[in-house]
């Protein structure tokens, strides 16, 4: 793709646009006509579109990663490879001067979009191209239908970005043209449901062309295919029969000047089955195209590993094997920027890492690290084997642990009995690591997080919390024990994954469903067996507290398994932060203390002491984006999400 990049730079360059910053055709009329004289051109403006996806992988760019409760930094962590601004939001920083990850912006503003992204821009380019795919002449009509359905499916995307972050958005169905007075410009916010079903139509139309899967590995993975925009699909529907959209009291008199509700005003539960419909859907088309759960026995290096080893990089290989099964949709490696993610969290393994390139700090909270299972499938609270026993206790491990946590190492009791996705996600004191060029797990190193002769702490680079995660770095980035920096492999990072589309699957089942069933637990059950798991109602029944026991056998109750089960499977992904949002619970969670480790702690009896970090501060209008004041100046139409009405929350 690299010979369009130069093509992409000058297309955007000499694209203009006129009054209106959403959706106004370019007036350079020749020019535009010019990005289509040919198939090539025309594919160099088709990529441009694809240009404008936000980077699913970047904390610099993706407000998932760093915009809530999983990771945390520290004061002055070095921003060589990593913009902290996204942190901000998790602190509450944002406003509505120049909001953090303004996505809701086009060229003309030339103000600092602090990570965001011109997405309007972005459906303006996919209507030029619809509006004008007609014009070479060197291109059959099936490559022609088959370009205007990725052009309707990255339009539907960019539209479901906006929806997820602002609620009501405009929707842009076409440009206007440049004859367009100011009047016709002042474009409105149209309701929840509105933008939903225009999304949906968008994608219905895409799936009719779109290519089943991607034939052309090489030069075209991570081009729309069915399977991916049938998936999206069942996710806008997710989205809006959650209970942030689906009858939320608190925006239900959300109005705007033509006395139009924005927001739902009643709770309607058949959107719960029409998004169980279109999962259903979805995973019939993932089945058609020959997608599977991942299996790390299928790597080829798994004959002498131990079963431990084996359940632990299930998820992690998940995420991290390139272009696996699992992956419906994935984001390909940009260049240098794909090393990022592996760069702040890849663990020294001595002071001569400790003082070369490695960040160390990208760093799961106290909470995330407590929130995944035990060893028996189930919340540690709620484990009869866990009963009396101290959390933060320390225990030495023996021969029967080697496998997680190194022999003869002190650590805590939250670092052993623990389930094996656990393993494969966290990096931590004494806690084995498979990869780093060791093949077999009889040679695995482990790692080190306390200060002092024995540990690996930076005051420039660290984890604040005690702990780095695991999950997103792959087995064969390695750093030799001479090398300052590691030797990256790449990979596709994950946007949408088979497991995450059975968890809402489930997720959809149980909430139409006057109880959970067979069909419910088949779902979330898949996703556990490939982690060595025993299936939900076993391991509640077998293993719970006598209070949770039947906890599977309602609906209630089985609608808080599937929330912890998508929270555990799909941590560090970018798919908690949103996840809470849907399901209106960030109050409940980002209020909560953000707490690791006594990092300058030199031994065990002082290191293993949970510490409050930050007290962090959420409410109902963290729930979505501000807009910017200078987009409402612009357009009187348009109005401020609730609780960001000027004199309330500037930044």
């Amino acid at each position: 793709m690299k010979k369009y990049i130069f093509l992409w730079g000058l297309i955007f360059l000499t694209l203009s646009s006129s009054c209106n910053y959403l959706d106004v055709v370019p007036d350079d009329i020749p020019t535009v006509a010019h990005a289509f004289d040919n198939r090539y051109q025309a594919e160099g403006f088709l990529y441009g579109c694809y240009g404008f996806l936000p980077l699913h992988f970047s904390p610099n760019s993706n407000p998932a990663m760093l915009g809530g409760d999983e990771i945390w930094l520290f004061e002055g962590v070095s921003t060589g490879v990593m913009n902290p601004q996204m942190w901000g939001i998790a602190r509450g920083e944002q406003g509505t001067d120049t909001p953090i990850a303004n996505f809701w912006a086009s060229k003309q503003d030339s103000y600092d979009v602090k990570g965001g992204n011109r997405l309007f821009t972005a459906i303006r380019d996919c209507n030029i191209l619809m509006e004008n795919i007609d014009i070479p002449t060197d291109m059959d009509e099936e490559e022609k239908l088959r370009w205007v359905g990725e052009a309707k499916f990255l339009k539907a995307y960019y539209h479901f970005w906006l929806f997820r972050m602002y609620g009501p958005i405009p929707i842009i169905k076409e440009n206007l043209p440049i004859s367009a007075d100011s009047e016709e410009a002042q474009v409105y916010r149209e309701p929840i449901d509105s933008v939903a079903n225009y999304i949906v139509q968008l994608l219905d139309e895409a799936i009719e062309v779109l290519p089943l899967q991607i034939l052309d590995i090489t030069n075209e993975m991570g081009r729309a295919t069915k399977p991916i925009a049938a998936a999206l699909k069942a996710e806008v529907l997710t989205y809006v029969a959650s209970p942030l959209f689906n009858g939320n009291p608190e925006y239900a008199d959300v109005t705007d000047n033509r006395g139009v509700h924005l927001f739902p005003q009643d709770y309607r539960p058949e959107k719960w089955q029409r998004a169980a419909d279109a999962l259903r859907d979805a995973i019939a088309f993932c089945d058609l195209a020959g997608h599977l759960l991942y299996d790390f026995r299928t790597s080829g290096v798994t004959a002498t590993l131990n079963e431990a080893t084996i359940n632990a990089m299930q998820t992690r290989g998940a995420v991290t094997e390139r272009w696996n099964p699992e992956i419906i949709w994935g984001e390909a490696p940009r260049g240098d920027f794909t090393n990022i993610l592996q760069r702040i969290s890849f663990p020294a393994f001595s002071d001569y890492h400790q003082a070369g390139h490695l960040n160390l700090c990208y760093a799961p909270t106290l909470q995330v690290v407590e929130q995944f299972y035990s060893k028996n499938g189930i919340p540690i609270e709620h484990d009869s084997e866990w009963e009396g026993v101290d959390w933060y206790g320390l225990k030495t491990a023996d021969a029967s642990q080697k496998f997680y946590v190194a022999e003869g190492f002190e650590t805590i009791n939250l670092h052993f009995n623990r389930e094996a996705r656990f393993y494969g996600a966290i990096s931590f004191d004494g806690g084995m690591f498979y990869g780093n060029g060791a093949v077999q797990d009889n040679a695995m190193s482990y790692t080190k997080f306390k200060y002092g002769a024995n540990g690996r702490f930076l005051a420039e680079r660290h984890s604040s919390t005690g702990y780095l995660v695991k999950k997103i770095l792959h087995r064969l980035t390695s750093i030799t024990t001479t090398s300052s920096e590691p030797t990256y492999t790449p990979y596709a990072f994950p946007i949408i994954r088979l497991a995450g589309l059975y968890l809402m699957y489930a997720e959809a089942l149980n909430e139409v469903k006057a109880a959970p069933d067979a069909e419910v637990y088949e779902y979330i059950d898949l996703v556990r067996k490939r982690s060595g798991l025993d299936g939900v109602v076993d391991s509640w029944w077998n293993h719970g507290i006598e209070s949770v026991k039947n906890k599977p056998l309602t609906q209630e109750g089985m609608r808080e398994i599937i929330h912890r089960e998508r929270l555990n499977e799909l941590a560090f992904e970018g798919q908690r932060f949103w996840d809470l949002k849907r399901w209106k619970e960030a109050e409940k969670y980002m209020n909560r203390p953000i707490r690791g480790l006594n990092k300058l702690g030199e031994s065990a009896a002082t290191f293993y002491v949970p510490q409050v970090l930050y007290e962090p501060t959420y409410s109902l209008k963290d729930y979505l984006w501000p807009l910017r004041q200078g987009n409402l100046l612009k357009n009187r139409n348009l109005i401020q999400n609730p609780g960001w009405e000027i004199g309330q929350n500037e930044n």
